[in-house]
Parts: structure tokens; C-alpha cells; sequence
């Protein structure tokens, strides 16, 4: 009777192993499924910008159609010119986007054609309009052609139902991930209740015989360190779907930043012309100029933030290059050389000689790191300040940590860390560390904050070798 018990229990801590090793198994497929799904998921959310900036393109092509038709302005002229060639451009990207879609390919072919053709019709508008000589009974006649005409329309259409199927795509895609998240979730109870009928199960063995229960002892610390692993492994899986929520979030912040762009510089243009014509038609008093080039600068000021805003929330084209992260980290204090001697600040240079070159855009990632150096130097104390730089490698990144002894952030800093705008400085504009997420994310690469109030903050940024 005592040994059949010993050979259940044992029995009992095979089957405990075995389950073990299945739920890691269908852990690690789960988990890779769900990075796949995360990249699509990217991948279709940059298709989506795409056919909004296309969308809003076209919005503006036939906005300075109009305007110069209205006004005979040059400058409408030229501004539709550069909507011909941006459309141009956004197709092409929207069809390097689309090539695994077979059927969006084939709606893109489609709405070349619409395009080819509005662009036709709306040049050949245009170049009639500079040739007339009777100017109203023209422009007549273009605006009932041209609002008659199905083609406008038509590419409308075709733009809404491509955004509608990759919606439709993103959903999916969304949906898929949500299931692999789930499963994952299964998986963790399920272990969990593993692990309790393990412990349970070494308890009885502890109490029936001391060989059982050392035996019991080895295996359970065997599981312990598998556990331990999981438990890492898990720890970043959960970190990789942080990092994608920032992704997606750096994405919606871009689309709403070039949706607001759009909303203010249409009627900003309408403010630069009205401003013009009074101009022109009032009396040129002091008073009146000074109004004018009031209304002009904070015209400029205003399109200038938009600007930067746009800057900072864009995925943007890059010049890589093969470059030392070392090299590139010295250039940066070196611009940041006034402000450390400024406030006495000590730099440790902790730099793996080891670390071979990385290509990256040199200028646009010295910004970067020049922002979180003058950022660390803001926070800290004068005469008092110690600002540590280290360089390392693991696996395929480059690491590079920023380590200051500053003041330090809360919580509710760090969750709006990377916001546009948000600032805890009297004189700063906000955009420093958007753009300096913005330039690391186009690289591939990620960034993390730890910090804590008066105990300083460090940024760690990983890029791949």
C-alpha cells in the first residue's frame, strides 16, 4: 500500500511536469503569434495614416483648385501643384504598404486611374482659365464641368472605401491579438493551478517519508527556477505589449496632430489672404500697419507650432549611416558643453569599447540623445550634479542609459512623459522628448523611463546593432 502511494505521487509529479512543458509550449507559441499580430496591427495602422494624409491631400488639391479659380492667385496655383505631387508620392507609399493585399493593390490600381484622370481634367481647367479672355462666362462654364463631373466623386469613394477595408483589416487583426492575449491569460491560471497541486502534492510526499520528501525538494526547485524563467519570459511579453500600446498611441497622436494641422492652416491661409486684401484697401496708417503685422506674426507663430507639432509626432524619412554610438554620445555633450560647465555638472563616461557601429540617421539621433542630456541637466542641482552615460550590449541591441541624480518624476509625470506639449518647465515647449521618441521609435528602436521623486531618473534607449 506505501509504495503504491509513493509511485501515484510520483506518477502525480510526472504528469505536474509534462503539463509543465505543454502550457510553456503553447506560452511561447501564443506569444509569438502575438508579436506577429502586433507588427500587422503597426503595419495596417501606418496604411490608415496613409490614406488619411492621402484623403487630406486631396482635400487640399481641390481647396487651391478652387481658390485659384475664385481668386486667380498664383500662389493657389503652385500650393495645387504640390498637392499633385504629394498625392503622387502617398500613392507610391500606400502601394509598397499594400503589397501583401492583393485586393487593396487592386483597389489602389483603380483609384491611380481616378486620380490620373482628375489630375487631367483639373490641369486642363486650369490651363483654360489662364488662356481665357472672358473670365466670368469661363469660369461658369468650368464650375458646372467641374462639379458635374463623377470623377471627383469617384476618388472620394475609392479613398473612404480602401480606409473602410483596412478598418475592416484592423479589427481583425485587433480581434486576433485580443484572443492570443486571452489565451496567454489560460495559460498563467492554468500553470498557477499546476504550481498549487504541485505544492500540495510535495506536502503529502513531506509527510509520508523523508527520501519522498528531499526527492520531492530537488524537483520542486528544478520548478522553481522553470517558473522563475517563465515568469521573466512573461515579464516581457508583457513589456513588448507596452511597448506596441506606445506604438499605437504615438500613432493616434500623430493622426490627431495632422487632422488639427489640417482644420487650422485652412483658415489660417483665408487669414493671410484677408489680411492681404486690407492691406491693399485700407489707408496705410501707423496704426493699421501695426494691426496687420500683428495679425501677420501670430499668423507665422501659430503655423510655425503647428509645424513643430507635425515634426515631432511624424514618422520620418532617415539618412542611415554607419556611425559609433560612443562617438555619436561624445558629439552630444559636446553641444551640451555651455550648459554642463554652466552648472558644474560631472560626467561619467561608462563606454563599451567593444560596441561596433550602428547605422542610424547621425544628426536626427544626436538631437535625440541631446535632449534627454539637457533634460537631466535641467533636473539637477548646480554644483551637485552628476550625470553617468553607459554604453552596452545585449543580444542584438545597443543600450545606452542616461543616469542623472535629479529631482526625479512621479507616476503621473511619467505617464504623460512623452506627450505633446506637456511640460513641467517655466520655459519649455513640450515637443523636446516627443521628438526624441519620435526619432527612436522611426529607428526600430525603444526607450523606457525609470524614476523616482529625489532619487534621480534614468532613460534607457535601446537600438539594434
Amino acid at each position: 500500500m506505501k509504495w503504491g502511494i509513493y509511485q501515484n505521487k510520483i506518477a502525480a509529479i510526472i504528469a505536474t511536469f509534462i503539463l509543465l512543458i505543454f502550457s510553456y509550449i503553447l506560452l511561447f507559441f501564443n506569444v509569438e503569434k502575438l508579436s506577429e499580430q502586433t507588427a500587422w496591427i503597426s503595419h495596417t495602422y501606418k496604411v490608415i495614416e496613409k490614406l488619411d494624409e492621402l484623403s487630406s491631400e486631396n482635400k487640399d488639391l481641390e481647396y487651391n483648385f478652387n481658390g485659384y479659380l475664385n481668386m486667380g492667385r498664383e500662389l493657389f496655383r503652385k500650393r495645387f501643384m504640390e498637392n499633385k505631387n504629394s498625392i503622387d508620392s502617398v500613392w507610391r507609399e500606400l502601394q509598397d504598404l499594400t503589397s501583401d493585399n492583393p485586393p487593396q493593390q487592386a483597389r489602389l490600381d483603380q483609384l491611380r486611374i481616378l486620380l490620373d484622370a482628375k489630375m487631367d481634367r483639373l490641369i486642363k481647367t486650369i490651363d483654360t482659365y489662364k488662356s481665357s479672355t472672358d473670365g466670368n462666362q469661363l469660369q461658369n462654364q468650368i464650375f458646372e464641368d467641374y462639379y458635374s463631373s463623377e470623377i471627383i466623386g469617384a476618388v472620394k469613394r475609392a479613398i473612404i472605401e480602401m480606409a473602410r477595408q483596412e478598418t475592416m483589416l484592423l479589427q481583425e487583426r485587433t480581434l486576433k491579438m485580443e484572443r492570443f492575449s486571452r489565451i496567454i491569460k489560460i495559460i498563467n491560471l492554468i500553470s498557477l493551478l499546476i504550481a498549487l497541486s504541485f505544492a500540495f502534492a510535495a506536502f503529502l510526499v513531506y509527510k509520508k517519508e523523508y527520501e519522498i520528501r528531499k526527492r520531492i525538494t530537488q524537483e520542486s526547485e528544478a520548478y522553481k527556477q522553470e517558473l522563475e524563467r517563465r515568469v521573466v519570459e512573461l515579464a516581457a511579453a508583457n513589456k513588448e505589449i507596452k511597448e506596441y500600446k506606445e506604438v499605437e498611441k504615438f500613432a493616434s497622436t500623430g493622426r490627431i496632430s495632422r487632422t488639427i494641422a489640417h482644420e487650422v492652416r485652412n483658415p489660417l491661409t483665408n487669414i493671410d489672404l484677408a489680411a492681404e486684401q486690407l492691406r491693399e484697401s485700407i489707408p496705410p496708417t501707423e496704426e493699421n500697419e501695426m494691426l496687420l503685422d500683428m495679425v501677420g506674426r501670430n499668423s507665422m507663430r501659430i503655423n510655425q507650432l503647428i509645424s513643430n507639432l507635425l515634426n515631432a509626432t511624424k514618422f520620418t524619412e532617415l539618412i542611415p549611416s554607419d556611425v559609433s554610438i560612443n562617438e555619436l554620445l561624445e558629439d552630444a555633450l559636446a553641444l551640451a558643453g555651455d550648459r554642463i560647465n554652466l552648472k558644474r555638472v560631472v560626467v561619467e563616461r561608462n563606454f563599451d569599447k567593444n560596441i561596433c557601429k550602428i547605422k542610424v540617421d547621425e544628426e536626427k539621433m544626436k538631437i535625440a540623445f541631446l535632449n534627454i542630456i539637457v533634460n537631466a541637466i535641467e533636473a539637477m542641482p548646480e554644483n551637485d550634479g552628476k550625470l553617468t552615460i553607459r554604453t552596452s550590449r545585449q543580444g542584438e541591441f545597443c543600450i545606452i542609459e542616461f543616469i542623472d541624480n535629479g529631482e526625479g518624476m512621479d507616476e503621473e509625470i511619467l505617464s504623460k512623459l512623452f506627450e505633446p506639449y506637456f511640460t513641467v518647465k517655466e520655459n519649455g515647449n513640450g515637443l523636446g522628448l516627443t521628438n526624441t521618441q519620435n526619432v527612436i521609435l522611426n529607428h526600430k528602436g525603444k526607450i523606457d523611463v525609470k524614476s523616482e521623486v529625489s532619487k534621480g531618473t534614468t532613460f534607457e534607449v535601446y537600438l539594434r546593432m
